[in-house]
């Protein structure tokens, strides 16, 4: 299953317009996206409020992500506050990058205010775009020096993180699955090892195995599946060899 590096910003001197700031903001927007994640079998790490964007970048280089995705808000930067939009960045030559950005631009354009305001923007300048290993993508949901774009988000917060989680199971190919409380199960297999695969399809290929009798993690169930969690492996297995 997919792993993407969740890179919230770290910009915590760029005040919204209202009250609160960018680091604080995308950092609610980053937490409530993680049940998603971990309900839909996509794997992350994650930056912390501590680190800066040039650290964010070096963590993610170290490991091997399928994406790189930073979360940014905007601001015009002449102080007159009466810019809107969102604008999801990816590197020119990318074409991985260009992709997820689409999906990004197209499903925002669904909750934001303004549909036709948003726009996917290539680049070569920021660096969480151009620096990272894996394929890196930075949506700059809104303009926080906008009054109504720094409520919209304040008053949106899980219908962007869900928004934003249903454009990476769309972009790798995944179903995308509601937060569903965590608990652990046994594998009953009668002595075989259970596959873990990729999509909820015995068609699909296999990630992992479980042996017979060992513990797993259900993240998400939907019918006659479920997502699991072994050894660092997360994808679906069949439900009817799982006891609670």
């Amino acid at each position: 299953m997919p792993i993407i590096y969740l890179s919230p910003s770290t910009q915590e001197f760029n005040p919204y317009n209202g009250g609160g700031n960018e680091e604080y903001y995308m950092n609610l927007i980053a937490d409530a996206m993680e049940p998603y994640l971990a309900a839909s079998g996509i794997r992350y790490v994650r930056n912390t409020p501590e680190m800066t964007a040039a650290s964010s970048i070096a963590a993610s280089n170290q490991g091997n992500y399928d994406l790189h995705f930073a979360l940014h808000s905007n601001a015009t930067g002449s102080g007159d506050g009466s810019r809107r939009g969102s604008e999801v960045y990816y590197y020119p030559t990318s074409q991985r990058g260009r992709r997820f950005a689409d999906i990004v631009a197209e499903n925002l354009a669904l909750i934001y205010p303004l549909p036709d305001s948003v726009r996917t923007v290539p680049t070569t300048t920021l660096g969480e775009v151009r620096r990272t290993k894996a394929p890196g993508v930075l949506v700059e949901i809104a303009y926080h020096d906008n009054a109504e774009d720094a409520q919209w988000i304040r008053d949106n917060i899980e219908e962007i993180a869900a928004n934003l989680v249903f454009s990476l199971t769309q972009y790798f190919g995944i179903p995308f699955n509601t937060p569903q409380p965590i608990f652990t199960a046994s594998v009953a297999t009668m002595g075989s090892n259970l596959n873990i695969r990729y999509n909820p399809s015995i068609e699909a290929p296999v990630v992992g195995r479980v042996p017979n009798g060992a513990e797993v993690t259900v993240y998400a169930q939907i019918p006659d599946w479920s997502v699991i969690g072994y050894n660092g492996i997360v994808g679906y297995a069949r439900t009817s060899y799982l006891r609670y």
